[in-house]
């Protein structure tokens, strides 16, 4: 193991064994089964994973895709049923919230008994009680039982336990999801300070604004297999696919998805199952506004199933003149325009602005507006427009398009575009955050 990995994980596999009875369990335990009596679940299958001291790296992926488990192997918790996991570090881990407290002990003996679990003496607790009572913020309840805490104070001590011990390394499990707002930014504040001391962070989230925020690098799984690592944007536009169904699959077992030329085969694949083709998503790049042409990216992420192709996208500013510089403070327009390959019952146009770091700021679409529930007809071809005001903050952003709708209760794809067109924001005020509240400052003498 090189001296500045910090978690290094080699074909891991993780297989249940799930049983119809209990009975069954005890006896497959106890050597006393004749015959196999339980299905198996792969829960991981040969992920390779390898994690650099002082990196934040974020696992996301759908539910059952493996996360948890694989920060149990990583842990200690689970052991694999293959591969093998080394650790070069310290680690704190906050997996199920409270794992580990005894229900019967108050707030301070847990956090001696979960200080010692780690590997910390009485001593080394003692110096860091006033620290981890400061985070919790639990008041005189620290001297309750557990077992009459409310789940945020749960929460809140768990999580103090967890991170004021000086772990070399953190790991932990959707925590940052729980707690009133101000815990919460409490937590993130203090991950934070962990990302500035180069501790090494390895969290699971269905949060993917954390992802993009704080994460270096990104791995994506799905139904135990890695489909990709890589930069926090590309993943997540790669599990956007994912939720949707539509997602180049693996090369093999154990094997990362995917370059980019990939992605796009396989969206132009996925285009030919119905009928649009990929014949069609070619065609859509002819007549674009020359305004596309100059602030196009060339790496956008598209697919969809083909029903409809968004042939054109721009926007105007408040005078009706297409660009792609928006001045703060003004009227604006996104445009869309669409084609319809199959009659769809009742589509959705959608716009979203992303940052640089691939967060999703504002967007909204049709069916939020309440401004076109309508059925289309193979053939036909729509003109969209989403008219408003500009108060972002200066500087440049992403601009992506969808079309999508409900089939038969089956959310659906039919064309996406993301990061497909660069917006910039000019700006002689900007305020704090990402956008301006147009504040009115009044000053007068005091009465």
């Amino acid at each position: 193991m090189e001296q500045d990995i910090a978690i290094e994980v080699k074909n891991l596999t993780k297989v249940y064994k799930l049983y119809d009875k209990p009975m069954d369990r005890l006896k497959d335990s106890l050597g006393l089964l004749r015959k196999k009596k339980y299905r198996e679940h792969l829960a991981l299958n040969k992920v390779n994973l390898t994690v650099h001291k002082g990196e934040t790296v974020g696992i996301i992926g759908t539910n059952g895709s493996g996360k948890s488990t694989i920060l149990k192997i990583i842990t200690g918790v689970l052991s694999p049923t293959e591969g093998e996991v080394k650790v070069d570090g310290h680690i704190s881990a906050l997996l199920e919230l409270g794992a580990g407290f005894n229900m019967e002990y108050n707030g301070i003996d847990n956090i001696y008994l979960n200080g010692m679990m780690i590997g910390f003496s009485e001593e080394e607790i003692t110096k860091r009680l006033d620290a981890i009572l400061e985070f919790a913020d639990i008041g005189d309840y620290v001297y309750q039982p557990v077992k009459t805490y409310s789940s945020g104070m749960f929460v809140r001590l768990a999580f103090a336990v967890a991170i004021n011990i000086d772990p070399e390394i953190l790991i932990v499990d959707e925590a940052l999801s729980v707690g009133d707002v101000f815990f919460q930014a409490k937590c993130y504040h203090k991950f934070e300070e962990f990302k500035e001391q180069g501790k090494t962070i390895l969290f699971v989230s269905h949060d993917l604004s954390s992802i993009s925020k704080y994460c270096d690098r990104a791995v994506l799984l799905n139904q135990g297999v890695m489909l990709g690592e890589g930069t926090p944007k590309k993943m997540i536009d790669i599990y956007k696919q994912v939720l949707v169904g539509q997602y180049p699959l693996p090369k093999g077992e154990g094997e990362n998805l995917l370059d980019d030329e990939e992605i796009r085969a396989a969206a132009a694949k996925a285009a030919d199952g119905k009928t649009g083709s990929k014949a069609d998503v070619v065609k859509s790049g002819e007549g674009k506004s020359q305004a596309r042409k100059d602030s196009e990216n060339p790496d956008t992420l598209e697919y969809g199933d083909g029903a409809a192709v968004i042939e054109d996208f721009f926007v105007t500013d408040s005078k009706g003149t297409v660009t792609n510089s928006i001045i703060k403070g003004t009227d604006f327009t996104v445009h869309m325009k669409v084609r319809f390959n199959r009659d769809v019952a009742a589509p959705i146009f959608a716009f979203t602005f992303k940052n640089i770091m691939g967060i999703e700021i504002t967007g909204t679409n049709s069916m939020v507006e309440k401004a076109f529930l309508e059925p289309v007809a193979a053939g036909e071809v729509k003109d969209i427009s989403f008219s408003q005001k500009m108060n972002l903050q200066g500087g440049e952003y992403l601009l992506s398009f969808g079309v999508t709708g409900f089939e038969q209760d089956n959310f659906t794809v039919y064309h996406r575009l993301y990061d497909a067109l660069n917006v910039t924001v000019v700006s002689d005020k900007n305020t704090v955050g990402y956008y301006d509240m147009e504040s009115r400052c009044t000053v007068t003498d005091a009465k």
